[in-house]
């Protein structure tokens, strides 16, 4: 597939990466040449200097044989004009990155796929929802959901006391009368090898164990997992930015009381008169006496969303000596989602992998409506709409000769969440949400055909 990349940032540069790795012919155009030697330097692509507004440089491009083309500059103007004159010089979809989300939520009116416009995503956007899923969602340490949450990803760390530590997975499920939750994925504790399980795969203390459940599931896997759910309503978010604005709107709509510490005095102002039901605090979020006054140990979750990742992390693990439940950081390095769990923050979010994840269903064969990586594990969780041609069409899941790298997790049947035994019959429009390594992909597509 040939893609063509404007904007060579930090979510341009992560893009072309990870399609490079995908054997995808990749086209990557800047105006900044250090950014663009940097990319040809270290990745199997071609790069254009030049404006993606340029018809001249889109033709340079062969705009007019890629079958995606993906606008994300700095510049909001400049991703949704080239994805303009990019569809009519014959791109086959466009993607372009936006910051005011205004026009996602009135996209429908709005009309953008008249003017060329395929899909607008929002980094800051997802990141917002990203965080506001996993407040909701406050004993686990990542969360991501399927049909407005009729199958949900969750994963967690299994403690000495989960009920199922010692015994394998087919051993766990005979103890559960109605099954409401499966494991797709687990990585073992002091490790960077993630495992597909089995039913002979034995759970262990300190796994960290990703499931899929249906509506009732979670509620199950707090009990048997040995947590305790702690409600959230006071929460704390440290910088003012776009990503900071929106989660603090999301969280105060839905009833959370919310205090926001924002360093800039004129960007502090602006938020008081846009958040009316939060408090703005003017400072700075590192002193840790400011922390205090404002009552840091009576929050339930600290969400650390600055420009800058290690301001993110300190603060946050200055949140946790203060005894604060849940934190999440803001960072920009994925190596640091390795760190962590070791140095006891609960969740790390990244807008490039968010990005990535809602951009890459576009690249899959097969209809993936849906897909999402595994923070710092080596899988996808991908959700493809099965047609009456696909292969897996009236098959029984135990019938199926599904690679052992792979495990489907759910099935979303008229709405409805199911979690798929061996016995299961998948049928025409049903969901099916597959768990997999990324060498069993291509594999694993040609069933959904």
């Amino acid at each position: 597939m040939k893609i063509i990349i404007a904007g060579a940032g930090e979510v341009g540069f992560h893009l072309a990466k990870l399609l490079s790795y995908e054997s995808q012919e990749i086209t990557l155009i800047d105006t900044i040449k250090e950014s663009l030697t940097y990319a040809n330097n270290h990745l199997d692509i071609r790069v254009i200097k030049g404006d993606a507004t340029s018809i001249a440089i889109l033709k340079d491009a062969r705009i007019d044989s890629a079958a995606l083309f993906i606008a994300v500059t700095s510049s909001e103007t400049t991703n949704i004009t080239a994805c303009v004159l990019a569809k009519q010089l014959g791109a086959k979809r466009t993607i372009a990155r936006i910051a005011n989300t205004e026009f996602i939520e009135q996209g429908d009116d709005l009309g953008f796929t008249k003017f060329g416009i395929d899909e607008l995503i929002s980094p800051e956007s997802l990141a917002a929802g990203e965080i506001e899923l996993l407040i909701n969602q406050s004993g686990f340490n990542e969360s991501y959901q399927f049909e407005d949450g009729a199958l949900t990803m969750l994963s967690l760390r299994l403690s000495r006391n989960a009920s199922f530590v010692g015994k394998t997975v087919k051993e766990a499920a005979e103890g559960i009368p109605e099954l409401h939750f499966v494991p797709i994925a687990i990585q073992r504790y002091g490790t960077q090898y993630t495992i597909i399980p089995r039913g002979d795969t034995i759970f262990k203390e300190g796994d960290k164990v990703v499931f899929v459940t249906s509506k009732s599931g979670d509620k199950e896997l707090f009990d048997l997992s040995g947590k305790v759910k702690t409600e959230i309503k006071n929460v704390m978010v440290l910088g003012g930015s776009r990503i900071g604005y929106k989660t603090t709107q999301d969280l105060c709509s839905n009833k959370f009381n919310v205090k926001l510490i924002e360093k800039n005095k004129e960007r502090a102002f602006e938020l008081a008169d846009e958040l009316p039901n939060s408090l703005i605090i003017h400072g700075d979020g590192r002193n840790v006496e400011l922390l205090d006054e404002e009552n840091i140990g009576d929050m339930d979750a600290f969400i650390a969303v600055t420009g800058n990742a290690e301001i993110n992390i300190m603060s946050c693990l200055v949140a946790k000596s203060k005894g604060v439940k849940k934190t999440i950081a803001l960072v920009e390095n994925m190596d640091y989602f390795e760190l962590s769990h070791s140095i006891g923050i609960d969740t790390l979010i990244n807008k490039k992998l968010l990005a990535a994840n809602n951009i890459f269903r576009y690249i899959r064969k097969g209809e993936v409506v849906a897909m999402t990586k595994l923070n710092n594990m080596n899988a996808e969780l991908l959700e493809f709409l099965v047609s009456p041609k696909s292969k897996i069409c009236n098959s029984r899941i135990k019938d199926l000769d599904f690679p052992r790298s792979a495990i489907v997790g759910g099935v979303i049947r008229e709405g409805n969440g199911l979690i798929p035994l061996g016995n299961f019959r998948v049928l025409p429009g049903d969901r099916v949400v597959v768990c997999c390594f990324p060498r069993s992909i291509s594999e694993v597509e040609k069933f959904f055909f």
